[in-house]
């Protein structure tokens, strides 16, 4: 096979979650290039239907579902409408999140609970569905899960107070092994990407705060672009990552590599 055709993604369908912008957007423009029929899901219809247009612009096949991820008896029906209207799920990215800050003495019970099933349970929960309903019956699939340099380092308080967030992210990269290791027999491939500091609404506060420190902790010197998920977004989607399973690929300027 080609390089060209093992990138080549026409005729999957890809559901990405956390969709409507920030990485989970950049990543729909990525796979949605290299021919990906590309469905969103958030929370607020208006950034979903604003990443629709933008995504059509581009002459990708784009089509969105309004849902909480905290709400976990919702996340069933809404596999089950988009298997209803495009028959199957080629390609998982789960990328939505939530991140509290707060020393670890003061962290509320109730936002620990808030990031973690956002960012863990609501990832087992889809990724069993479209597992069970989908990947396994048809003995392939993608899973992308988004981890981050949080989950693979402690990082310094002063610049992530965020230990439910870390933790959560940790535990995902652990979810990722796991997975990947179960799901081989059905030819179902799990792979983690850790990204660094990428400029978005949820890091908007800790880069006020402490841009200084995290260019001075990152080899490149720069934060994360909008073109830096693309590639690796469509490798791990792709044929050209068959062989790729249960990995955490840091995406993050260098930083934990120091």
């Amino acid at each position: 096979m080609s390089v060209k055709n093992l990138f080549d993604l026409h005729g999957r369908v890809a559901l990405i979650t956390g969709g409507s912008r920030g990485l989970g957007l950049q990543m729909a423009e990525g796979l949605g290039e290299m021919g990906a029929t590309v469905v969103l899901t958030a929370r607020k219809e208006e950034e979903l239907e604003y990443a629709k247009a933008h995504l059509l612009g581009m002459n990708v096949k784009a089509f969105t579902i309004v849902n909480d991820l905290q709400d976990s008896p919702s996340i069933e029906p809404m596999v089950k409408d988009v298997l209803s209207t495009h028959k199957k799920i080629d390609i998982l990215v789960n990328n939505a999140g939530a991140a509290w800050g707060s020393p670890a003495e003061d962290h509320p019970i109730d936002g620990w609970e808030k990031v973690i099933n956002i960012n863990l349970t609501a990832v087992f929960i889809l990724s069993q569905l479209v597992g069970k309903l989908s990947m396994i019956p048809k003995k392939s699939g993608r899973i992308i899960n988004i981890a981050s340099i949080a989950g693979l380092v402690g990082t310094n308080p002063d610049f992530m107070p965020t230990i439910s967030y870390n933790a959560s992210k940790g535990a995902v990269i652990n979810l990722t092994r796991s997975l990947a290791a179960e799901w081989a027999q059905y030819k179902i491939t799990v792979n983690a990407i850790a990204p660094g500091v990428f400029p978005s609404k949820m890091s908007k506060g800790m880069i006020d705060r402490a841009e200084e420190y995290i260019l001075s902790q990152t080899p490149l010197k720069c934060l994360g672009g909008d073109e830096d998920l693309k590639g690796l977004s469509v490798l791990l989607a792709s044929d050209a990552s068959a062989y790729i399973t249960g990995q955490t690929i840091a995406v993050d300027g260098g930083f934990t590599s120091v």
